[in-house]
């Protein structure tokens, strides 16, 4: 079947041109419905509607920078030129500014006590308009002009003003689809059009030879059969665009840090409001558009609102900052002007909100499936109509009747066309790709339950076939719960008890050195010691900062006593490149002093001097040295995060522009800190395993840490290799390629190693399907270019999570081994779907076509039709599509890149089961009267029904025996589903009802309960059959062995059972 797909259909998950996405939707040759069957398909017009807009915005920021700079020139000179201009002048050009800025200002403004009109504010950033900001006296008098305190912030009451004045911080977005929208789009269907003019002019012929009501009766089927399809279609897809939005509003979820009510607190940026004071620091997004007040090394990326690739640099004479960029480096505090759709990013997001996704491979791969059948079943519809109408020409010309035409001719034939029409109905299975979207929404929904978002849907199917996994081991394979729970300060190595008084805690140490620890760790850090509403002391800020600073509150320091002691002078902040962080502060004796702190070896290596139990200074010889790293080793070998704490006195002539000094400094402690393994992560790493997943632990951390944690988690056995960052770097990509197989710890590493190994993965090793973690900034190259990639929701940065597939809410490591469970499910599921309704295509075909071909007449009518498809199209994906996820999953081997989609095995059963069901109902069909003793003139409607009946029944059965393609027991968990169980319960009800009390409607006659038996039992016998199919043994793929670590493949055939 693969083969007859054209290549059009096959495409990467991630990486496709617009062209490709063009070509497969022109290869879609028959289309019933493609108002249903794109729905969520992404819309490349609007797409391209967005990149013009976002040049436009480009250009626009261009003439407003250079307009920006000729001001500053202007004003610049205008230093000089003022002296000439009388005070009087100067007075008149700021009064006809404040005049213009507070033009056409409502009155309700003006009493809440502000001074600039909303939109004369939202163009003061977005146009850089540097003059109008220094005639208003800065970033200050822009305050005043907003009633709002720089120190304090934005009064939570006045919030709701601020509000209905400036407008909210939300965007616009495209409005719900009501129910009676997806009702008029099923409706779109033109095979069910067709039909219901058939049925239209059925009912008028039908009146005009047979009479009221009889006459009726085969149209009004028709019509009441395409209401019900109609109806179960549309509630089955507005349920499912119900769980897409609940699911867009998580996405939709981010919290930002401000300072409100004198108090810094996280809001969401939906809450955000004009005048609020935001705190920014590396990977946030900027929420709206503001200016910045206070900050450090403020590096902004402005490439998701312009395309340009290059930072920009944000400070005091270049203030201005725009909503959608994101901060790249260092921090910074900002007055938010302007929010919601008065910003660029809002008009973008406008745009942006109607593109949609791109499909997922296998949407793409089964509509070609799905075209590659309908041709097939549109040649068999017209070949039945030809043939039912010849042989009926044929019959009428021997009768020598051909000249002598009726209105009953002319219904015979509108029935012929119209079971012609129905089998294209049921033999397009336009079901197929929207089946995945089904089976996607429901296993995000219930991810969502086990703390994974995912963000886009491709990545929930792509995680089935995930080969292996890159982990960050902080707060991912660990709590990330930091407690500092080792210490080595003046040549002494001492444990810490949190529980233990002040005075046990720095007996050691005398007082001049603790002074300068306090100081090292009170000022070095990006991480603030507040209060909360309630007066709770609470410390904002990564968890290894807040360690240290819950131990320097240990040993009696006050953060707002050591920030007022020193002045910060320049700030280099951490990042993971450099790992370290820097500072430069004034101290109160006039002098400057610089603190350092990061990982232990690069810190070390800084040092040449470090202080004995005396609080003296002296140098460090390399036994020294050699004694320290054998503590940081201990340290390290006991699964501690180590770091080193340094200062430097600094001597007078220190320029401002010159970077923080990177040597000479003296070492004062060497920290351990204690980040538990997280409950459930070794057995989830063992599932892995087990399951032909690779598991790799990437860390900056030292690689006596890594390794202890990896052996905890299981993830290093001896054979394995564990490397640094640094040696993996200096080798070749050959040399990579040889020893990434068995790489399972890298330490020390950097963004960039995590980067390189994804993409040597994908690329050298072309089997890989590479899944990675990542939470900061500088991880989004590597989350972007593998398979999936998987964003911290606790320590994740906003950058990582824009870059990511799926963000883990919890940071666990289980929940990423959960979504390749169900990543496995949904692949799997659609497999099951695509069996059964395959198996009901061909006997739907086949038994209509064949008959029609000797019989002269279809024994399945139009209204029987279309009640199969329902069964085995919208019934059967809510019914197999939606089956949960069972630990058996994980004991067998990813779903390979290049494999079949439909296998051998599924060929198997398809093949067996419609060669039962086609000999059963061809028998029935040509022999069914004398086998069934059936007599009388109601003999052939009693037959047909039975034939029908029989039909459904072995499609209800054969429904059971898909929810294990290779597995005997078919019934593990069925009663524990019950969306299948209540299909099936409703299937059969609902056929008992057609038969039974819709005869007139349906064609079909009440049957006896030796019948209604037999059609059972017949349909029972499928089961059996499966077992038999089951044991035959298929040509499989054998898993490569040296990529499952010893995996053994599964057992076939009679082993099975």
């Amino acid at each position: 079947m693969e083969k007859l797909i054209p290549k059009e259909f096959d495409l990467p998950h991630k990486g496709r041109s617009d062209e490709a996405i063009m070509r497969w939707r022109r290869a879609v040759g028959l289309v019933k419905n493609s108002r249903r069957r794109f729905r969520y398909a992404a819309d490349l017009e609007k797409r391209s509607e967005a990149k013009e807009q976002m040049l436009k915005i480009r250009d626009r920021m261009r003439v407003c920078l250079l307009a920006y700079k000729a001001a500053f020139r202007f004003i610049d000179a205008g230093g000089q030129g003022n002296q000439f201009l009388s005070e009087e002048a100067i007075d008149s050009r700021e009064e006809d500014t404040i005049e213009d800025i507070q033009n056409e200002l409502q009155e309700d403004a003006r009493e809440a006590g502000f001074q600039i009109h909303p939109d004369k504010l939202a163009s003061l950033v977005a146009c850089y308009d540097i003059k109008t900001l220094r005639k208003l006296k800065g970033v200050e008098g822009l305050a005043s002009r907003l009633n709002v305190s720089l120190d304090e912030g934005v009064k939570s009451t006045y919030v709701p003003i601020r509000q209905t004045i400036f407008g909210s911080n939300q965007y616009t977005e495209k409005p719900s689809k009501s129910l009676w929208m997806f009702v008029w789009e099923a409706m779109q269907d033109v095979t069910l059009i067709i039909l219901m003019v058939c049925a239209v002019v059925s009912i008028g012929v039908g009146l005009a030879t047979e009479g009221w009501p009889k006459g009726m009766y085969d149209g009004l089927g028709i019509i009441l059969s395409i209401f019900l399809v109609v109806m179960v279609t549309a509630v089955s897809d507005y349920r499912q665009s119900l769980q897409f939005k609940e699911l867009d509003k998580e996405k939709k979820k981010v919290f930002i840090h401000v300072t409100r009510d004198g108090i810094r607190q996280k809001v969401s940026i939906h809450d955000l409001v004009v005048g609020d004071i935001v705190h920014l620091s590396i990977g946030d997004q900027v929420p709206a558009d503001g200016i910045f007040i206070s900050g450090y090394n403020l590096l902004i990326d402005q490439s998701s609102l312009t395309g340009e690739s290059l930072p920009v640099n944000i400070y005091e004479n270049k203030p201005f900052l725009l909503a959608g960029t994101k901060v790249q480096d260092g921090s910074g505090k900002m007055l938010v002007t302007t929010v919601g759709m008065r910003t660029e990013w809002g008009k973008l997001m406008d745009t942006l909100s109607e593109v949609g996704e791109d499909e997922t491979p296998l949407q793409v791969k089964l509509n070609g499936v799905a075209t590659t059948i309908g041709k097939i079943g549109l040649a068999f519809a017209v070949m039945t109509f030809l043939v039912l109408t010849v042989r009926f020409l044929v019959e009428k010309g021997l009768r020598h009747e051909f000249t002598k035409w009726s209105s009953s001719d002319a219904l015979t034939l509108l029935n012929y066309f119209a079971i012609a029409v129905t089998i294209i109905v049921v033999a397009v299975p336009e079901g197929l790709p929207l089946a995945v979207t089904l089976s996607l929404a429901f296993a995000m929904k219930k991810l969502m339950t086990e703390k994974a978002l995912v963000r886009h849907l491709f990545a929930c199917e792509t995680m089935g076939s995930a080969t292996c996994i890159l982990t960050d081991k902080t707060g991912t394979l660990t709590t990330n719960n930091m407690v500092v729970n080792k210490i080595w300060i003046c040549g002494k190595e001492k444990e810490v008890d949190s529980n233990a008084d002040r005075d046990a805690l720095d007996s050691d140490v005398s007082g001049n050195i603790l002074a300068i620890l306090l100081q090292a760790i009170f000022n070095n850090t990006g991480s603030e010691v507040v209060k909360d509403k309630n007066g709770k002391r609470i410390i904002l800020g990564t968890p290894t900062e807040s360690a240290l600073l819950v131990y320097g509150l240990l040993l009696g320091g006050d953060f707002d006593y050591q920030r007022r002691e020193c002045k910060l002078l320049k700030v280099e902040p951490f990042n993971s490149h450099k790992k370290k962080m820097s500072v430069l502060v004034a101290l109160e004796n006039g002098k400057m002093r610089a603190f350092c702190k990061g990982a232990s070896e690069i810190i070390l290596k800084m040092c040449d001097k470090t202080i004995d139990s005396n609080g003296e200074t002296f140098h460090l010889s390399e036994e020294h040295v050699g004694n320290i790293m054998n503590v940081i080793n201990a340290f390290a070998s006991e699964a501690l995060r180590t770091l080193c704490l340094a200062f430097k006195d600094i001597e007078d002539g220190f320029q401002e522009n010159s970077s923080i000094p990177d040597c000479g400094y003296t070492l004062i402690t060497v920290v351990g800190i204690k980040d538990p393994v997280r409950p459930g992560v070794k057995e989830a790493v063992k599932t892995c395993l087990e399951a032909g997943i690779t598991v790799r632990m990437i860390t900056g951390d030292n690689i006596n840490t890594a390794k202890a944690i990896a052996k905890e988690c299981g993830i290093l056995n001896d054979n394995d290799l564990a490397i640094e960052g640094p040696d993996f770097r200096r080798r070749t990509p050959e040399e990579m390629s040889r020893i990434i197989p068995s790489v399972k710890v890298m330490a020390r590493s950097s963004p960039t190693d995590k980067h390189v190994m994804v993409k040597m993965s994908r690329n050298v090793l072309k089997e890989e399907v590479v899944a990675v973690t990542g939470d900061g900034t500088n991880d989004a190259p590597a989350l972007h270019e593998a398979d999936i990639g998987f964003a911290m929701g606790i320590a994740g940065t906003e950058v990582a999570k824009e870059s990511a597939d799926v963000i883990v809410l919890n940071d666990n490591f289980t929940t990423i081994v959960n979504v390749a469970k169900w990543g496995r499910s949904v692949y799997i599921n659609i497999q099951k779907f695509v069996q059964f309704q395959l198996t009901v295509n061909i006997v739907a075909l086949m038994i209509n076509f064949i008959s029609a071909c000797i019989s002269g007449s279809a024994p399945l009518t139009a209204v029987q039709l279309l009640w199969v498809n329902l069964i085995m199209d919208t019934l059967g994906a809510l019914a197999l599509a939606t089956e949960p996820p069972h630990d058996g999953l994980m004991k067998r081997p990813p779903i390979g890149r290049t494999e079949s989609f439909i296998t051998n095995t599924m060929w198997r059963n398809i093949i067996g089961q419609s060669s039962y069901q086609l000999a059963v109902l061809l028998v029935l069909n040509f022999d069914g009267k004398k086998i069934l003793g059936l007599e009388g003139s109601d003999a052939t409607a009693l037959l047909n029904t039975f034939i029908f009946n029989t039909f459904v029944f072995c499609q209800v059965f054969n429904e059971i025996n898909s929810r294990e393609i290779e597995k005997i027991n078919i019934f593990r968990g069925m009663l524990g589903n019950w969306i299948f169980t209540g299909i099936i319960a409703s299937t059969v009800v609902f056929q008992v009802i057609i038969v039974e009390f819709l005869g007139t409607f349906a064609s079909t006659v009440p049957l006896s309960w030796q019948l209604w038996l037999l059609s059972v039992v017949l349909g029972a016998v499928s089961m059996p059959i499966a077992v038999v199919l089951k044991c035959i043994p298929v040509n499989k793929k054998t898993p490569n062995s040296t990529q499952h670590d010893g995996y053994d493949p599964l057992p076939s055939g009679p082993d099975l059972t």
